[in-house]
Formats: C-alpha cells, sequence, structure tokens
C-alpha cells in the first residue's frame, strides 16, 4: 500500500487547506530561519516550494520574517494564499511540494514577524464590566467615554514573545489598599488576558487616518495574544497614566498567523451599539460585518477553565484601527495591536483570573489544586477555531507560557 502524502489531510481538520496560516521555523542544526505555512500536522516550507515550482512569489515566501509579505499588500497576499492553496490541492504540484513538508515536531517555530509598534484595547463589554464592578463596586462599572471610544493604551513591543517561550514573574511596587506604604517584590496577583491580535501589513502616511473601509487594506491576519498582567503592580501604578510596569513585562502571540480571508465566512455583527456613534467609527452601513465569530478555550495546567467567545465583542478590529489613526497617527509594517480580554456574558466565558475567581475571591479548582491567580510552573494555553465555509472548522495555532519565578 503507497504511503499516504501529508497533502492528504482528513477531513475536518482544522489546519487544512481552506486555513494554510503563515509562520516562521527553523529545522535542528540549522539556524536559518523559513517562512512556513502549515497544513495539517506539517509545514510547508514555502520559500523552497516556491523556487522549485518557478513561482515570481519565491522572493516574498524566501524570507526569515514575513514582514516583506506584509509590506507587499492586500493584491499580493491574496495572489500568494491562491498560489498556496494550489500548490497543495493540485495533485500535479505533489511530486515537487512534497519534499519541502516537515513534521510539526521536527521544526522550531518563532515570531514570525519583526514587531513595529504595539497597542492593546479594552473591547468586551462583559470584561469592562466585571472589572468596573469589582474595583468601583458602588459606581458605574463603565467609565463616561467607553461606549463612545475604543479605549486602549500603548504597550511595549520589544516584550512580545512567541509561544512556548517561558514567562518569568515580574517585579514592582504594589500596595494594598490598607498597607501604610508600598513595598518592592514578586507580582502575587498574576494573570493572563486571553486576547486576540492583529498584523498590520501595509502602512499608512503621517497625518492621514485610516479609513473603517480601510481595515482590509491594511490588516494581514490575527492570532491569538496573551497579554499577561501583573494585577497588584498594576492596581497601584496605573492612576493617573495607566498600564505601565504591570503589563509591559510578556505578551505572547502563536507563532501562526491566520490570514484574514481565510475567515470569510466567520465575519458577525458586533452587539447592537447603545449610542450613536461618531462618523469615523459608525459602522452600520459597512459593506461587511466588522466582528469575527472565534471560540476561545482557556486551559491551566491542562484543565479548561473558561471558554471566551470573541463574537460578543462591542467594538471591532476595524473600529480599533480607525480610532488610534484618527489622530494621524502613522501605521508600520509590523505593528500588532490586541483586542483586549475577551469575556462573555457567562462566569465561565470570563477570559481572565481577575473576572473567573472575582479578585481571589473565589478560588478555580484545576486537577493540580486551587488558584486564585498563577503560582510559579503554571502552564497557560489558549486554543480557538472559527467557522469555515461548508461546515469546515478553520483552527488557529495556541498560545502558551509557563511562568517561571523571578530572578
Amino acid at each position: 500500500m503507497p504511503q499516504q502524502s501529508p497533502l492528504d489531510v482528513p477531513e475536518g481538520d482544522p489546519f487544512g487547506p481552506h486555513n494554510l496560516p503563515y509562520g516562521v521555523f527553523s529545522t535542528a542544526g540549522e539556524d536559518r530561519r523559513r517562512i512556513g505555512v502549515r497544513i495539517g500536522g506539517h509545514v510547508l516550507d514555502a520559500g523552497a516550494a516556491a523556487a522549485a515550482l518557478g513561482s515570481p512569489y519565491a522572493g516574498l515566501l524566501g524570507q526569515s520574517s514575513l514582514n516583506p509579505l506584509l509590506a507587499a499588500g492586500r493584491t499580493a497576499w491574496r495572489d500568494v494564499r491562491r498560489a498556496l492553496t494550489a500548490w497543495v490541492t493540485d495533485p500535479g504540484h505533489r511530486p515537487t511540494v512534497e519534499p519541502h513538508l516537515l513534521p510539526l515536531d521536527e521544526v522550531t517555530l518563532h515570531l514570525p514577524y519583526e514587531v513595529a509598534d504595539y497597542v492593546d484595547f479594552y473591547a468586551s463589554e462583559h470584561h469592562a464590566t466585571n472589572v468596573g464592578r469589582i474595583f468601583r463596586p458602588d459606581g458605574d462599572a463603565l467609565t463616561p467615554n467607553w461606549k463612545h471610544l475604543p479605549i486602549g493604551y500603548h504597550g511595549r513591543s520589544g516584550t512580545i514573545v512567541v509561544s512556548g517561550t517561558d514567562v518569568v514573574r515580574p517585579c514592582g511596587q504594589r500596595k494594598a489598599p490598607a498597607d501604610p506604604a508600598p513595598v518592592f517584590g514578586p507580582s502575587v496577583k498574576l494573570d493572563i488576558e486571553a486576547e486576540v491580535g492583529f498584523v498590520v501589513g501595509t502602512p499608512s502616511e503621517l497625518g492621514r487616518p485610516v479609513a473603517l473601509g480601510e481595515f482590509e487594506d491594511h490588516v494581514f491576519g490575527l492570532f491569538l495574544l496573551n497579554d499577561w498582567s501583573a494585577r497588584d503592580i498594576q492596581a497601584w501604578e496605573y492612576v493617573p497614566l495607566g498600564p505601565f510596569l504591570g503589563k509591559s513585562f510578556a505578551t505572547s502571540v502563536s507563532a501562526w498567523v491566520t490570514p484574514l480571508e481565510a475567515l470569510d465566512a466567520a465575519r458577525v455583527n458586533p452587539p447592537a451599539r447603545d449610542f450613536p456613534l461618531l462618523p469615523y467609527l459608525d459602522d452600520a452601513a459597512a459593506d461587511r460585518p466588522g466582528g469575527f465569530d472565534l471560540h476561545i478555550t482557556v486551559s491551566i495546567n491542562g484543565t479548561e477553565v473558561a471558554q471566551p467567545p470573541f463574537a460578543s465583542m462591542y467594538w471591532t478590529a476595524a473600529q480599533q484601527l480607525a480610532h488610534m489613526t484618527v489622530n494621524g497617527a502613522s501605521l508600520r509594517t509590523g505593528d500588532v495591536y490586541g483586542s483586549g480580554t475577551v469575556s462573555g456574558p457567562e462566569t465561565g466565558q470570563r477570559g481572565s483570573l481577575l473576572e473567573l475567581t472575582w479578585n481571589g475571591r473565589d478560588a478555580l479548582e484545576l486537577a493540580d489544586g486551587k488558584r486564585t491567580f498563577l503560582e510559579d510552573g503554571d502552564t497557560v494555553t489558549l486554543t480557538a477555531w472559527a467557522p469555515g465555509a461548508s461546515g469546515t472548522r478553520v483552527g488557529l495555532g495556541e498560545v502558551t507560557g509557563r511562568i517561571v519565578g523571578s530572578r
């Protein structure tokens, strides 16, 4: 019986030819980094395959980073994706393509793009309401501006790390309300934030805002993101200027970027808005829905603790892009922005331990004991899928990180 080809991906595999996310990998004994495309349990050396097939895209795909492809623009993204789809589905290409497939467990995955800037948002009404109720139990859960603009902050791009990178417990100042003075030491309220990240491809001109309808001209794709948070450090430092050391120590991202085009069937309308939006944010007449129906699962040490639904996000990625450029701020290739914590209306849909344990009041039951916040040695994993065409599922590459003690 002939050996089955790696291109014969089982029906129902979320990483079939309908998906084809991009990453960057290297192999044992060779430091050279290459662009790869995931197909089932294998990665295709895209540059080598392009060269072997005499493709005009060999130059873009033969790089050590996705940045040149990101910068090439939407027409190139579409054409390259069509070519890759043909390479992995057309039987006539198999003899040329198959030698350039490697098992996933035989490669090392790297951060697939060079990060330029990083912005993190606060776009889930359920998350923002929970946080408001925790910290302002006698006041309004949402701040007055929340439903008029996507709230965000500028993060630290240099500490974005690829999935699988250990996260060192951060140190900093913290002060509980009853403490007479702040103390310095490792965070004792280390948390997760289950998010979705977006990476910019096509840059924009300084001084020219990017309109809502230009989202797909500038954003290449999306991925899972865990914006780790030291709640105790953050609570002491964030008034009046917002997150700083409590957020800047590490942000973990998936090694795989899913092109927006792979998620056409997952587009959904965002929740109904309670207030009229200013024209630059008003998407009522948009050509297509601005939300994405992504189903996220959060696990700690192998125990599933939450299933946050991305479809419930109040502010869309297109609105976030429009807002962060409306003042004329320019986009650069490799800019990353996070959705903010994804939480749904149910207890089991909350995307942070702050919410799941109600700031430590209600411990979670894991297979290896109770948790309120993360302990050294804990491993957090985010996975997700989205509906694809004809009943398929589109898998998003996981993002995982293990907490290690402070240095």
